[in-house]
């Protein structure tokens, strides 16, 4: 084993790149633990707060993603691709990695193209069933790509690809949380069926469209309890809406205990990331899928299908969400049978050691170095 390798894992942007990354850091030291590990996001995203917070440095480059609308922001961005580019430089020459590591994000793509160009060996981590642009260019030009999904030969050169699955926090995983805990915590009755909705940290438009929509309707089924995360963005539009108000609804902006919130819940209303699917192989429940139309190559779909082609989800599409999404989800809550199918198809797709996966893939490729 390389003494002390020295590992830069890069990436960030969202917690669907962040918490992995993070798994990923915590699985080399456990298996290396003198490993040093630098990670490198974008500066004013959430990895500036999340990775230190989590015992681990980080440097920032000054990069932002190019937006497909027309937009003055996009007149900076080869001023930023190009001062991230020289970042990137200087902080492989000073720090002199083992290996180099890309899980998506804006800052994965300039590090991984500087390391490649400069020989350092590199690693990228694709979470999503279609790989996105930035892992695509370059594809050819790292030395492994640990994938998720099956059939990713069409974006990387089947000798470079380990298949490992997601990471997911180890605190997810290794839940030991009860149905009566979760609801206790959100004051809820665990005896009565709950509906566990949400969007992602920041919130989804259509989902709390849906929600906001229905107030009639779930006013109606108030044997129905719902745990209602509407997101950070969406406050002020619907933290005092009339859904947000009744009795069997508890809204909140953010939640910090998901363990909990998949543990109590009996149907769950969700996007369809990476990270969102891989916590879900872990928690089991029957889930519905609306992806997000505003990705890039429609990624969340792709994503959605993979799982419900596996029998083990429901799909609602975007559009439909706010005539569909209740109504279904009501239908679904009262089907045990199709509950119970849904739940045991989902627990088959876990791979529960990805991190542990990886983290030996990179430090494969530090001990080659």
């Amino acid at each position: 084993m390389n003494p002390k390798p020295k590992i830069i894992i890069s990436g960030g942007g969202t917690g669907g790149h962040i918490f992995p990354a993070i798994a990923i850091a915590d699985a080399i030291i456990e298996k290396q633990p003198d490993a040093e590990i630098l990670f490198v996001g974008a500066k004013g995203k959430m990895e500036m707060e999340k990775v230190p917070k989590a015992g681990y440095p980080i440097e920032g480059l000054w990069i932002s993603g190019f937006h497909r609308q027309l937009t003055l922001r996009n007149l900076l961005f080869p001023l930023k691709l190009t001062s991230s580019l020289l970042g990137a430089w200087r902080i492989l020459s000073r720090f002199r990695p083992d290996v180099v590591v890309g899980v998506g994000g804006f800052a994965s793509g300039p590090l991984l193209e500087v390391a490649c160009r400069r020989g350092f060996p590199t690693l990228l981590q694709e979470q999503n069933s279609y790989a996105g642009v930035t892992n695509r260019l370059l594809a050819k030009k790292v030395d492994k790509a640990c994938v998720a999904y099956e059939g990713m030969e069409r974006f990387f050169p089947a000798d470079k690809i380990v298949l490992t699955g997601n990471p997911v926090r180890k605190a997810l995983q290794e839940s030991r949380a009860t149905r009566e805990e979760g609801a206790r915590h959100f004051g809820l009755d665990p005896g009565r069926p709950i509906l566990f909705v949400f969007g992602g940290s920041l919130g989804a438009r259509s989902i709390n469209q849906a929600m906001a929509a229905n107030a009639a309707l779930l006013k109606k089924e108030a044997e129905v309890q719902m745990l209602w995360q509407y997101g950070q963005l969406y406050e002020e539009q619907f933290g005092q809406c009339e859904t947000a108000k009744l009795p069997n609804v508890k809204a909140r902006a953010f939640i910090d205990r998901m363990d909990l919130a998949y543990a109590m819940a009996d149907v769950i209303i969700c996007r369809s990331g990476a990270l969102t699917i891989s916590e879900l192989y872990f928690a089991g429940k029957p889930a519905i899928f609306i992806p997000s139309p505003n990705v890039a190559e429609d990624h969340q779909y792709k994503n959605a299908m993979a799982v419900v082609d596996a029998g083990a989800a429901w799909i609602v599409k975007d559009e439909e969400a706010r005539e569909q999404a209740i109504t279904r989800a009501l239908e679904l809550l009262n089907d045990e049978a199709e509950k119970k199918q849904l739940s045991e198809n989902i627990r088959k797709l876990a791979m529960s050691d990805a991190a542990a996966r990886i983290a030996e893939e990179v430090l494969k490729l530090a001990q080659h170095n």
